[in-house]
């Protein structure tokens, strides 16, 4: 899954962002409860997180200055 995400649009990239922050956001809550099977499920999806967030930065129009 780590280079599944080079082929998707600047607009599919931004979706699949807030995707996995709603599902990072509930793991983070399941973890504090305790009903967690894979604790480093939390590892893996942060870092999915952060190559999306490269992806979209430079997909994104540099801003002229």
């Amino acid at each position: 899954m780590k280079n599944s995400f080079k082929n998707l649009t600047l607009p599919e990239l931004k979706a699949k962002r807030d995707e996995l922050n709603k599902k990072y956001l509930d793991l983070r809550f399941q973890i504090v409860i305790g009903h967690v099977e894979n604790p480093l499920q939390k590892r893996t999806m942060r870092r999915q997180i952060a190559r999306l967030h490269t992806l979209i930065r430079q997909q994104e129009p540099a801003l002229k200055g």
